[in-house]
């Protein structure tokens, strides 16, 4: 049988990274897959609950916590994410799909393939969510997991924001958190170089306010 893999919430200072692996007859899979980046919240969501309740779908889901992406390589690790998530659902034969975590397409596929202890066989190709149904379908899953991850931080915290460098509620909610304690919550990539800057621009105030 076939499988695809995809990652969401690679780029974000704030929360986990997430892979999904899809195993099912592409016939049964619900209409509308695609790139879950072109799908409103809504549609999305609603083809992530119909994908969790068939029966013929089997799902993988990987993540990769702050504290591993601080540790490792981002690399290293999207290939690690791609390979735990398939070692989920697939068995001996099977046949795997990856959107390409790497400029090189063929080497991102060797490399979750050798990764994977299961007899499979694993292409990788830029932008197959927008191709491959079963690559879509991971894509939603991926992004469900990720922006649940997200809502359980604002519960946490309060408004997060969208986790991302770029999201002016996430800056603010890190620069904020960072001027009350001293440090980042601990969902942050610290080595992010956002933080670096946050820091920086704290202290500088701090120094103004003396």
């Amino acid at each position: 049988m076939e499988f695809g893999v995809d990652e969401a919430g690679k780029g974000p200072v704030l929360g986990s990274m997430f892979a999904a692996a899809i195993r099912a007859p592409k016939a049964e899979l619900p209409e509308g897959i695609d790139d879950s980046k072109r799908l409103s919240a809504r549609r999305r969501e609603a083809i992530a609950d119909r994908l969790r309740e068939s029966p013929r779908v089997e799902i993988g889901i990987a993540e990769i916590t702050p504290a591993r992406i601080d540790a490792g390589n981002m690399n290293d690790l999207t290939v690690s994410a791609h390979a735990s998530a398939a070692e989920i659902v697939v068995q001996p034969g099977d046949s795997g799909l990856c959107d390409a975590g790497d400029v090189d397409a063929g080497r991102f596929g060797t490399r979750v393939e050798s990764r994977i202890e299961t007899f499979v066989s694993v292409d990788a190709m830029h932008r197959a969510d927008e191709s491959d149904p079963l690559v879509g379908a991971a894509s939603i899953i991926a992004k469900s997991e990720r922006e649940a991850h997200v809502d359980s931080l604002c519960e946490q915290f309060g408004e997060v924001g969208s986790g991302y460098p770029s999201d002016s509620t996430t800056r603010t909610f890190l620069s904020r958190y960072f001027r009350d304690h001293g440090e980042f919550p601990p969902p942050t990539r610290l080595s992010w170089s956002t933080c670096g800057a946050i820091r920086s621009a704290v202290e500088q105030t701090e120094l103004g306010d003396h």
